[in-house]
């Protein structure tokens, strides 16, 4: 299938050849049809899947359509995000697929960093807005930014969301939106709490599952090291002297985060740490410099990891196990994305082994284990 087949509009289509997307994803040919008829959606998809475009283009599309002269300019679409990093590749995305039409406008507003010109571009009169939940509330009491004209809502990482706390603000969120509206609901895992909010907030919804929460991306080849936590530190150096390319290190903590990174570039392995803490401007730095080859290793939390969308990622090294095994599935899925090949290394000391065996009885895989180094 092609996007044409999509009924997809020609200033997108030639969007999406600047870009050189050949083909719709699962995700997007499911539900881009779905969306540009109006109807709520239920997407079960994981980061990598290419649900970004599945639910930008038809919000384009439907509001590409030139308002009456004269006509006030209201935020008619809400996105609704966890994490700063992801705020801010979706907003990126909704230009590069909006780069062709006429009259568009959107922004994106997120916190840690200074209100004033995010407030500036909402005066201006927005279209499309991007949004983590903390700073739309406070922008909100501040009566910046009024919902009462959306009609396309989208609530993205619905499971994360909620990893995070932020349940909560969402329930703060949803009754300053009109009843009537589209709205568009997307999770990597469906755990009860997000089945119940989805109920809650969707009208009749249109399922869309990819795949199941359980699955793995075939094309990632996975392995696990039986390392003790001493270790774990010498091994990632020799793995990552030998093998010098893009690699994605998960810690646990904020503090380990930093730890690892210390100890690699004292090894001569250059690399940055991402994680809450971190102001937004480093953080962005941090990954401007790893897409552009800078430099070849990042550390991340979870929370951090989330935004982080690198098209040709070779490898996620665990170097601490995640709390959950769902979590496995989703760090691992940042490589191995669209149909390109990817590795990923788990080390495990032998306190995290029952996560290991969860992960094993989720995935229905076992894990490759490695004798000695790579």
């Amino acid at each position: 299938m092609t996007f044409k087949e999509l009924d997809i509009s020609e200033p997108i289509l030639k969007a999406l050849v600047k870009k050189e997307y050949a083909s719709p994803t699962p995700v997007q040919e499911q539900a881009i049809p779905v969306a540009l008829k109006g109807c709520d959606l239920l997407g079960i998809a994981q980061t990598g899947t290419g649900k970004t475009a599945a639910f930008a283009i038809p919000i384009i599309q439907q509001l590409s359509r030139p308002a009456p002269k004269g006509t006030e300019r209201n935020i008619q679409a809400l996105i609704l995000t966890p994490t700063r990093e992801l705020a801010i590749q979706i907003n990126e995305c909704v230009s590069d697929y909006a780069k062709y039409t006429t009259g568009l406008r959107h922004t994106v507003i997120f916190g840690g960093v200074n209100q004033h010109p995010q407030v500036d571009a909402l005066k201006r009169g927005i279209d499309i807005l991007i949004a983590t939940p903390g700073r739309l509330l406070d922008l909100i009491q501040q009566k910046h930014i009024t919902l009462k004209h959306v009609k396309h809502f989208v609530l993205d990482e619905a499971d994360r969301m909620l990893d995070m706390g932020f349940i909560h603000d969402i329930k703060r969120i949803l009754p300053l939106l009109p009843k009537q509206k589209q709205t568009l609901f997307f999770s990597a895992t469906m755990p009860q709490a997000i089945a119940n909010l989805s109920k809650s907030i969707l009208n009749r919804p249109v399922r869309v599952e990819v795949t199941p929460e359980s699955s793995v991306v075939d094309t990632i080849e996975q392995r696990l090291y039986f390392v003790e936590k001493p270790q774990k530190s010498q091994l990632l150096v020799d793995i990552l002297q030998k093998k010098r390319r893009s690699v994605l290190v998960f810690s646990r903590t904020k503090h380990g985060a930093d730890k690892i990174a210390r100890a690699l570039n004292r090894q001569g392995i250059g690399c940055e740490a991402i994680h809450g803490n971190k102001t937004q401007g480093a953080r962005q730095r941090a990954l401007t410099n790893f897409k552009a080859g800078k430099t070849h290793v990042i550390i991340a939390t979870d929370i951090a990891a989330r935004g982080i969308d690198i098209a040709n990622l070779e490898m996620v090294i665990n170097y601490d196990l995640p709390d959950v095994a769902e979590t496995y599935v989703h760090r691992i899925g940042r490589t191995g994305r669209a149909g390109n090949g990817g590795t990923a290394l788990t080390f495990c000391s032998q306190e995290e082994y029952a996560i290991v065996k969860d992960i094993q009885k989720l995935t229905g895989r076992k894990l490759n284990t490695v004798a000695g180094s790579i």
